[in-house]
């Protein structure tokens, strides 16, 4: 049986370039979510966010390999960030008032059916605390600019700044919420060695041509 890997099939959205931004149209796909706050390193709601996430998401798997013979790599986790003050993102850096949908993409012979399925045997099994919180939901980001960095979580800032004189100066502005995918284990892989695409949804700034 062959095992789809979506890093690969959707090359353009999981691996862009380290060296320059590039301008994209991302489709509608669906998406395991959960909401939270704080900051990811300390919170206990990000911990449960996360295996809950992850539980779900590989009974889905398993689900799809027995009962439709399609297997497939569970594809990275992914993260939606915002907060009102968004100068927490690249000066401030105060993770505690950050927003965040943590996020997991499913393949589209996924059915809503077999989520909830699922959601009943991660519950009858483990009942993480977050479960009751998690969604499928379509996602539709569109018109986006994104670039892969590689390095340290800490070290994102300068590169979303740049990110956004990018934009401004190629006649966009931002569009919607900060977007990242996480494509390294941070348990396994060295700080310096870690890749995340940064993406944000743009659309044409008012006044441009």
């Amino acid at each position: 049986m062959p095992k789809t890997d979506f890093k690969k099939k959707l090359k353009h959205l999981y691996r862009p370039s380290t060296k320059e931004f590039v301008v994209i149209d991302v489709p509608p796909m669906m998406f395991l979510m959960i909401d939270g706050h704080g900051d990811p390193n300390v919170a206990q709601e990000y911990q449960d966010a996360i295996e809950a996430l992850y539980g779900v998401a590989y009974k889905l798997k398993f689900m799809s390999k027995k009962e439709k013979e399609m297997d497939y790599i569970v594809p990275p986790l992914e993260g939606l960030w915002w907060a009102d003050d968004m100068e927490t993102f690249t000066t401030k850096r105060d993770k505690s008032t950050w927003d965040w949908t943590m996020m997991i993409m499913q393949p589209e012979w996924i059915t809503r059916e077999m989520f909830e399925e699922a959601l009943e045997q991660v519950k009858k099994k483990k009942n993480p605390p977050a479960l009751y919180k998690l969604r499928l939901e379509a996602y539709h980001e569109g018109l986006s600019v994104q670039i892969m960095h590689i390095g340290p979580y800490e070290a994102e800032a300068p590169t979303i700044a740049r990110m956004h004189t990018f934009i401004a100066e190629n006649g966009y502005e931002p569009a919607g919420k900060h977007h990242e995918v996480y494509l390294g284990d941070p348990r396994k892989v060295a700080p310096e060695k870690l890749k995340t695409v940064l993406r944000q949804p743009v659309r044409e700034a008012c006044g441009s041509t």
